[in-house]
C-alpha cells in the first residue's frame, strides 16, 4: 500500500493501475474522453493531465502511482489547457448539435457545458467526408469524429474483429476501415460495440422510427410490438430511474398509448428457444455428434462464427432466435383470418441489439419466403419515441402485456444476461422445480462475473462440460481452444457483448458509469418474483405447442439451410 498526495490530501492506494484511478478513488473526476478502464490505455484526448509538486505536468491515465507522490488535479493552469483542448476538439468537429442524435448523451458536449466553454476560436478546415449509411445497424459520420480511438479499442480489443483502425498522421489522421471500404463491405459483425463507446455522435444507431411512426397512424394496419427481456431494465435509466429498475410494465403502457396495438413479451420466445434447443442438445448427446452445441440466440455471433470460423457452423444450433421464433408465431397467429381482422400486420421487434437489424434480413429466418420481423426498434429508439410523445416513463402506472402472448417464465427473462440461455437450459433438463434445484444450478458458475466461465454440471451418468463467454474477443480464445484441441466442452454460450444484452449496442448508454452490474441484478430480481421459472411450466408454451405449433415447430422456430 502507498500513501499519495492529491490537492493537500493524504489518498492511499493498493493496486491502482493508474494515478487517475487512484484520483477517482478519492472522489474526483477528472474528464476524460478516451480512457476506458476495460480497454488498453491510449492517453490520446490528454484531458486527464495532472501537475505533481514541482509543476510538471502528465497524462495521470498512463503513469503508475508511486508512494509519497504529490499531485494536483485542477489549478488555473490545467483549467486552461483542458478549456483548450475542447475547443480544438469543437473547432474540428461537425457541431450540428440541434439535430445530432447524441445530443444530450455526448460526453465532448457534456465537458463543454460543464467547463462554461461558450466561443471556439478555431475554424474547422477539414474537407467535409461522406456519411456512411451502408450498415443497417448503425452510421458513421467522421466529420464528428474526435480521434480518441475508443472504437477501434473496441472492435480490436473487446470484439476481436478489428474493422476500424487509424489511418494518415497529423491534420489527416482518421478512423477508418481497410482501403476505405463502407462498413458493410467489412467483417463488420454489427455488435454496436462501437457506438456504445463512442463518445460523440460519430457512431450512431440506424434508425427505423419514422416509418413505425407512419404505420402507427395506418388504421389498415395493425402494428404488433414484442420487447426483448433486457429492454426492462434498461430503459428506465434514461429517464433518471435507478440503474436496472424492472419497467416492462411502464414500457407497455407507454407502448399502448403510443398507438402500438398489442405488445408482447419475448421471454416466451426465450421458452420456446429453450423448449426446442434443449431437445437438440440432447439428441446431439445421444448421437455424439456435432458436439459441443453453441447458442444461435445472438446474431453477431452467429455472423461472426459464419465469417472467421466456418468449421464450426454445423455446431451452432438451428434454433432460431427469440425475436425470429416470436415473429414466425405472431405472423402464422395473424395469418388466421379471424386473427387479421381484415388488416395487415406488422411486427415491430424492440431490442437491446444493433445486430438485431441485420438478423432480420437473413432469409434463413424467413417463413414461406416472407420476412417475419419487419421492424428493429433498439431500446435508445424507443427511449427516443417515447420522449417525442411527450411521455415521462417514471410517472407511469404499470400495465401487463396483451394476450395470447402476454408471459414468460423467469428462465425467458433471464436470457438478457450473460449465462442465463445456459441457466435456462439446465433448469429445462432439471427433473424439478425446487427452490434447492433451481439455486444449485445458479451456484454452478454460470452467474459468476468471468468472461469466460468454464464449470461442470451432473447429468444422468455424465457430467456436462459448459462453457459460457462473452464479448467476442473472448470468443475467439474459446474457439481457438477447441481447433488446438486445448478446450473441451458439451454447450457453450455465446453473446456478442460483455455481459450479455443488457449491454447490447441498442441499450441507452448513462454518461460516467456502467450500469452492467444493476442490469443483470435487475433481471436475476425478475426472475426470483416469477411463479413460473421453467420455460416447459409456461402454460403458453404448452398451448402454442398444442396449437399453432402443431406440426409447424420446426418451420417456424429453425434455420432454413437454403439462404
Amino acid at each position: 500500500m502507498g500513501i499519495m498526495t492529491i490537492n493537500g490530501r493524504k489518498v492511499s492506494f493498493t493496486d491502482e493501475k493508474n494515478v487517475l484511478a487512484v484520483i477517482r478513488k478519492a472522489g474526483i473526476n477528472i474528464p476524460t474522453l478516451c480512457y476506458l478502464s476495460e480497454m488498453s490505455t491510449f492517453g490520446a484526448c490528454r484531458l486527464c493531465m495532472v501537475e505533481d509538486e514541482r509543476g510538471k505536468m502528465f497524462a495521470s491515465c498512463s503513469e503508475v502511482p508511486r508512494d509519497g507522490m504529490v499531485i494536483r488535479t485542477n489549478t488555473i493552469r490545467l483549467q486552461k489547457y483542458r478549456k483548450m483542448i475542447i475547443q480544438l476538439l469543437l473547432g474540428s468537429h461537425d457541431r450540428d448539435c440541434t439535430t445530432c442524435l447524441q445530443s444530450g448523451d455526448c460526453r465532448l458536449q457534456d465537458l463543454a457545458h460543464k467547463m462554461n466553454i461558450n466561443d471556439v476560436p478555431y475554424q474547422d478546415t477539414r474537407e467535409k467526408r461522406p456519411i456512411d449509411t451502408s450498415s443497417p445497424s448503425i452510421i458513421r459520420n467522421m466529420n464528428k469524429c474526435i480521434l480518441c480511438g475508443d472504437c477501434v479499442r473496441a472492435c480490436s480489443e473487446l470484439q476481436g474483429v478489428g474493422v476500424l483502425e487509424f489511418t494518415s498522421r497529423g491534420a489527416n489522421a482518421e478512423v477508418t476501415t481497410a482501403f476505405h471500404q463502407d462498413i458493410a463491405q467489412t467483417a463488420c459483425v454489427n455488435c454496436g460495440q462501437c457506438r456504445v463507446y463512442c463518445p460523440t455522435g460519430a457512431i450512431t444507431i440506424h434508425s427505423d422510427i419514422d416509418p413505425v411512426w407512419k404505420l402507427i397512424g395506418d388504421p389498415n394496419v395493425r402494428v404488433v410490438a414484442e420487447v426483448a427481456p433486457a429492454v426492462r431494465v434498461a430503459v428506465g435509466d434514461a429517464f433518471g430511474m435507478e440503474d436496472g429498475s424492472p419497467v416492462m410494465g411502464r414500457i407497455v403502457n407507454a407502448m399502448h398509448q403510443m398507438g402500438f396495438d398489442e405488445v408482447y413479451d419475448v421471454a416466451l420466445a426465450a421458452d420456446l428457444t429453450i423448449m426446442e434447443e434443449a431437445q437438440e442438445f440432447l439428441e446431439r448427446l445421444r448421437e455424439g455428434e456435432k458436439l459441443p452445441l453453441m447458442t444461435s440466440c445472438c446474431p453477431a455471433w452467429v455472423k461472426f462464427c459464419h465469417d472467421q470460423y466456418p468449421e464450426f457452423e454445423e455446431n451452432v444450433s438451428t434454433c432460431r432466435s427469440p425475436e425470429g421464433m416470436m415473429s414466425a408465431v405472431l405472423k402464422e397467429y395473424y395469418r388466421d383470418p379471424a386473427n387479421a381482422m381484415g388488416k395487415k400486420t406488422i411486427v415491430v421487434s424492440i431490442m437491446p441489439c444493433t445486430a438485431k437489424k441485420m438478423e432480420i434480413g437473413w432469409q434463413r429466418n424467413y417463413t414461406k419466403g416472407e420476412q417475419d420481423t419487419d421492424y428493429v426498434i433498439t431500446s435508445t429508439g424507443l427511449v427516443n419515441m417515447i420522449r417525442d410523445f411527450g411521455l415521462d416513463l417514471k410517472e407511469l402506472e404499470p400495465e401487463a402485456c396483451d394476450m395470447p402472448f402476454g408471459f414468460g417464465s423467469g428462465g425467458g427473462v433471464i436470457f438478457g444476461a450473460s449465462g442465463g440461455v445456459t441457466e435456462a437450459v439446465l433448469r429445462r433438463l432439471a427433473p424439478n422445480h425446487s427452490k434447492a434445484l433451481m439455486e444449485s444450478i445458479a451456484d454452478s458458475g454460470v452467474r459468476s462475473n468471468e468472461w469466460i466461465r468454464e464449470f461442470s454440471v451432473p447429468y444422468g451418468d455424465r457430467n456436462l462440460q459448459i462453457c459460457v463467454v462473452s464479448g467476442l474477443a473472448n470468443a475467439r480464445i474459446v474457439l481457438d481452444g477447441l481447433k488446438a484441441g486445448t478446450r473441451h466442452y458439451d454447450l457453450i454460450e455465446v453473446m456478442a457483448c460483455r455481459g450479455g444484452c443488457v449491454m447490447g449496442g441498442g441499450q441507452p448508454v448513462i454518461l460516467g458509469r456502467t450500469p452492467r452490474s444493476a442490469r443483470t441484478t435487475g433481471l436475476y430480481r425478475i426472475d426470483n418474483n416469477k411463479s413460473i421459472r421453467k420455460c416447459d411450466e409456461n402454460p403458453l408454451v404448452q398451448s402454442l405447442y398444442q396449437g399453432i405449433l402443431k406440426d409447424k415447430s420446426h418451420e417456424l422456430l429453425h434455420v432454413h439451410t437454403a439462404e
